[in-house]
């Protein structure tokens, strides 16, 4: 395969980081459907804050269907995995057309639920679809470095997420510790100093969610 070159290092950890938003943003969405449409008037609100997404939504049933399938909104699941689906094309010769394939269905999915009558039904299979992609580039891709880009995109959009989530200190430390096992393995550029911070940020008894969520955001970038 040869040297990746900087851009495409950066779709790759954008693609793994786009297709963990949509998926556990789906089964976020998921687990709270039911709260949102037929018990809390409120709760889709909260979720808004705690994802640092501007409120935009008139009603519960604006932010169901708006927050899942509107392009126009730059926050949705849809677009989000719109961006995973960008990435993925430009990747092609790097995931191979099989892996690919996946993210493609995936965006299939994404339509057909948008005008379903059972929605949920629909966005399960969007995420069966980001599941078999993960699948696929392990088994397809070739180049480890490739997979363990994608992986570390995957992890850190997870930590992130639990963190503006304030999910069980263990349960982000357990990504932690994944994390500090693959980024090595990536070759990708990143901050050693940030991953540090991050690795003892995690380990104190009073996790600080909003130190933790800057810091992880800083781990990968351009100016290094």
């Amino acid at each position: 395969m040869g040297i990746i070159s900087v851009e495409n290092t950066d779709r790759l950890y954008w693609l793994g980081r786009y297709t963990e938003r949509v998926y556990s943003t789906i089964k976020i969405f998921e687990t709270r459907f039911d709260s949102m449409i037929d018990i809390d008037d409120l709760e889709y609100s909260e979720f808004c804050k705690s994802q640092d997404i501007p409120n935009v939504y008139k009603s519960r049933e604006d932010f169901a269907g708006r927050y899942c399938f509107s392009l126009e909104d730059e926050n949705s699941i849809f677009s989000n995995l719109m961006r995973a689906y960008d990435n993925a094309i430009v990747l092609r010769e790097e995931i191979g057309s099989d892996t690919l394939s996946y993210i493609q269905l995936a965006v299939y999915a994404m339509n057909q639920a948008a005008i379903s009558k059972a929605p949920l039904i629909g966005l399960q299979k969007v995420t069966d679809n980001l599941v078999a992609f993960w699948g696929m580039a392990d088994d397809a891709i070739d180049e480890s470095s490739i997979r363990n880009m994608i992986r570390v995109g995957k992890i850190v959009e997870r930590i992130d997420l639990y963190a503006r989530l304030k999910e069980p200190p263990e349960k982000i430390r357990r990504e932690a510790r994944r994390l500090s096992n693959r980024i090595d393995k990536s070759t990708m550029r990143y901050s050693f100093k940030t991953m540090a911070h991050v690795n003892y940020l995690v380990q104190l008894d009073d996790l600080p969610y909003e130190k933790l969520i800057e810091s992880v955001e800083k781990l990968v970038g351009d100016d290094l």
